[in-house]
Protein backbone atom coordinates (compact mmCIF):
# COMPACT_ATOMS: atom_id res chain seq x y z
CA UNK A 1 0.00 0.00 0.00
CA UNK A 2 2.51 2.42 0.96
CA UNK A 3 4.30 1.73 -2.32
CA UNK A 4 1.25 2.81 -4.46
CA UNK A 5 1.22 6.09 -2.85
CA UNK A 6 4.66 6.77 -3.87
CA UNK A 7 4.19 6.83 -6.77
CA UNK A 8 1.05 8.31 -7.39
CA UNK A 9 1.22 11.53 -5.26
CA UNK A 10 4.38 13.20 -6.61
CA UNK A 11 2.96 12.66 -10.05
CA UNK A 12 -0.02 15.88 -8.86
CA UNK A 13 1.75 17.77 -7.02
CA UNK A 14 2.82 20.60 -9.24
CA UNK A 15 1.21 21.84 -12.53
CA UNK A 16 3.78 22.58 -15.36
CA UNK A 17 4.08 26.42 -14.43
CA UNK A 18 3.81 28.42 -18.43
CA UNK A 19 4.99 32.19 -19.33
CA UNK A 20 2.60 33.71 -21.39
CA UNK A 21 4.09 36.89 -23.50
CA UNK A 22 1.94 38.82 -25.65
CA UNK A 23 1.11 42.75 -25.77
CA UNK A 24 -2.34 42.36 -27.19
CA UNK A 25 -4.68 41.82 -23.66
CA UNK A 26 -7.11 39.74 -25.50
CA UNK A 27 -4.86 37.47 -27.13
CA UNK A 28 -3.25 36.87 -23.69
CA UNK A 29 -6.48 36.28 -21.82
CA UNK A 30 -7.59 33.54 -24.45
CA UNK A 31 -4.00 31.67 -23.96
CA UNK A 32 -4.48 31.56 -20.37
CA UNK A 33 -8.23 30.39 -20.32
CA UNK A 34 -7.28 27.51 -22.97
CA UNK A 35 -4.43 26.83 -21.08
CA UNK A 36 -5.11 27.47 -17.03
CA UNK A 37 -7.20 24.01 -16.29
CA UNK A 38 -4.54 22.12 -17.04
CA UNK A 39 -1.35 24.30 -16.25
CA UNK A 40 0.39 26.73 -13.95
CA UNK A 41 0.49 30.09 -16.00
CA UNK A 42 1.77 33.34 -15.13
CA UNK A 43 1.03 36.03 -17.87
CA UNK A 44 2.58 39.52 -19.35
CA UNK A 45 1.83 42.17 -21.84
CA UNK A 46 5.43 43.60 -20.84
CA UNK A 47 8.31 41.50 -22.00
CA UNK A 48 11.10 42.86 -19.66
CA UNK A 49 8.75 42.54 -17.06
CA UNK A 50 8.70 38.72 -18.15
CA UNK A 51 12.11 38.81 -18.23
CA UNK A 52 12.38 40.22 -14.99
CA UNK A 53 10.33 37.75 -13.31
CA UNK A 54 11.65 34.81 -15.25
CA UNK A 55 15.27 35.47 -13.25
CA UNK A 56 13.46 35.10 -9.87
CA UNK A 57 11.00 32.51 -10.68
CA UNK A 58 12.19 28.77 -8.97
CA UNK A 59 11.52 26.76 -10.03
CA UNK A 60 11.76 27.94 -13.61
CA UNK A 61 8.71 27.57 -16.17
CA UNK A 62 8.75 24.55 -18.10
CA UNK A 63 7.40 26.43 -21.28
CA UNK A 64 7.50 30.13 -22.68
CA UNK A 65 5.06 31.00 -25.12
CA UNK A 66 5.61 34.24 -26.38
CA UNK A 67 3.95 36.66 -29.44
CA UNK A 68 7.24 38.13 -32.04
CA UNK A 69 6.34 41.32 -32.24
CA UNK A 70 6.53 43.20 -29.14
CA UNK A 71 7.38 47.36 -28.91
CA UNK A 72 10.43 46.95 -26.30
CA UNK A 73 11.65 43.04 -26.88
CA UNK A 74 10.70 40.81 -29.82
CA UNK A 75 10.15 37.14 -29.14
CA UNK A 76 13.26 36.07 -30.29
CA UNK A 77 14.99 38.33 -28.12
CA UNK A 78 12.97 36.95 -25.09
CA UNK A 79 13.57 33.05 -25.96
CA UNK A 80 17.17 33.63 -26.25
CA UNK A 81 17.62 35.43 -22.81
CA UNK A 82 15.43 32.86 -20.86
CA UNK A 83 17.13 29.59 -22.80
CA UNK A 84 20.97 31.19 -22.11
CA UNK A 85 19.18 31.29 -18.47
CA UNK A 86 17.47 28.19 -18.29
CA UNK A 87 18.82 25.92 -21.68
CA UNK A 88 15.88 22.98 -20.90
CA UNK A 89 13.21 25.48 -21.08
CA UNK A 90 10.93 24.28 -23.96
CA UNK A 91 9.07 27.45 -26.40
CA UNK A 92 6.52 28.05 -28.92
CA UNK A 93 7.17 31.53 -30.61
CA UNK A 94 3.57 33.28 -31.83
CA UNK A 95 3.14 36.12 -34.77
CA UNK A 96 -0.05 37.41 -36.64
CA UNK A 97 2.58 39.44 -38.57
CA UNK A 98 5.72 36.92 -39.55
CA UNK A 99 5.39 33.52 -40.62
CA UNK A 100 7.50 30.59 -39.80
CA UNK A 101 10.69 31.27 -41.30
CA UNK A 102 11.64 34.10 -38.21
CA UNK A 103 12.63 30.63 -36.31
CA UNK A 104 15.03 29.25 -39.23
CA UNK A 105 17.04 32.22 -38.55
CA UNK A 106 16.57 32.39 -34.60
CA UNK A 107 20.07 32.22 -32.68
CA UNK A 108 18.46 29.73 -30.40
CA UNK A 109 15.74 26.51 -30.78
CA UNK A 110 12.68 27.31 -30.90
CA UNK A 111 10.23 24.50 -30.55
CA UNK A 112 7.37 25.49 -32.11
CA UNK A 113 5.71 28.52 -34.31
CA UNK A 114 1.73 29.03 -34.37
CA UNK A 115 0.13 31.77 -36.45
CA UNK A 116 -2.11 34.05 -35.15
CA UNK A 117 -5.10 33.42 -35.14
CA UNK A 118 -5.37 30.10 -34.14
CA UNK A 119 -7.75 28.03 -32.45
CA UNK A 120 -7.73 27.61 -28.55
CA UNK A 121 -7.66 23.59 -29.35
CA UNK A 122 -4.87 24.24 -31.66
CA UNK A 123 -3.00 26.30 -28.83
CA UNK A 124 -3.62 23.47 -26.20
CA UNK A 125 -2.57 20.64 -28.24
CA UNK A 126 0.72 22.33 -29.61
CA UNK A 127 1.39 22.73 -25.85
CA UNK A 128 0.74 19.55 -24.82
CA UNK A 129 3.55 17.72 -27.88
CA UNK A 130 6.26 20.46 -27.15
CA UNK A 131 5.92 19.66 -23.45
CA UNK A 132 5.37 15.58 -23.90
CA UNK A 133 8.99 16.08 -26.53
Amino acid sequence: MSESSKTSKPARTRKPLIYLVDDEPLLLDLAEATLQDHFQTKKFQDPEEAWKKFGKESPKPALLITDYAMGKMNGVELITRCKNAHPELKTILLSGTAGAEIVLNAPVKVDRFLGKPYAPAVLLEAVQQVLAG
